[in-house]
């Protein structure tokens, strides 16, 4: 079988079961722009993450299902900004920049529509193009992770949170060992929506240190 029909054959499978995988139809059917909702509305029930009031800021943010759920949470008064690489359709109650959250035009282009408000919740969903090599996908996952994570040292206020998807493997345990000296508590999370498959899982960091 050459190169071309193995990834061909892979793809056909990927769409088989991401049609007909539960979550996917759940997602559906109940209006969220992406199965990814679930985890975040999973975490959220039994962490109470989310509040009236809040500043968030929601990486990777793109279709916007985690946007979707947290714009509602946040009200009254609450302001989410989301950043993504990828276009996002608007949706009420989010500011949306598009950019590549690497880049630091970019980030000063999310700092300057902060404009020194301290935030209350760093949300990061972000994952990078997958190659297929896995040593490649985790040198980038856990280089996302990092960025994500400095920036919650550098504007996530103190007491804030911090949820941030990562994925098991190198580098894994020296980034849990950073996101400790910068919160409280930090706690691994395997929301029910993440295909058991994947390496896929989320740290929760709680209060960050003054």
């Amino acid at each position: 079988m050459t190169q071309k029909s193995k990834r061909h054959k892979k793809s056909q499978v990927w769409i088989h079961q991401h049609i007909n995988d539960p979550w996917v139809q759940r997602a559906q059917a109940e209006g969220w722009r992406a199965r990814a909702a679930f985890k975040l509305i999973e975490i959220d029930e039994k962490a109470r993450l989310l509040k009236p009031g809040m500043t968030v800021v929601d990486l990777g943010a793109a279709p916007g299902s985690w946007c979707q759920y947290a714009a509602k949470k946040i009200q009254p008064g609450g302001r989410l900004i989301a950043l993504d690489l990828l276009e996002m359709d608007g949706l009420a109650g989010v500011e949306f920049i598009q950019g590549d959250f690497r880049e630091d035009e970019v980030l000063a282009r999310l700092e300057q529509t902060l404009g020194g408000r301290p935030i209350d919740l760093v949300l990061s969903d972000m994952a990078p193009n997958m190659t297929g090599i896995a040593a490649t996908d985790q040198a980038r996952v856990m280089y996302l992770t990092e960025l994500a994570l400095e920036f919650a040292r550098a504007h996530l206020k103190p007491g804030g949170d911090m949820l941030v998807k990562v994925f098991q493997g190198a580098g894994f345990m020296q980034l849990r060992d950073a996101a400790m000296q910068l919160f409280e508590t930090v706690q691994v999370k395997k929301p029910a929506a993440s295909r058991d498959r994947s390496a896929e899982t989320y740290l929760l960091g709680r209060k960050k240190r003054g």
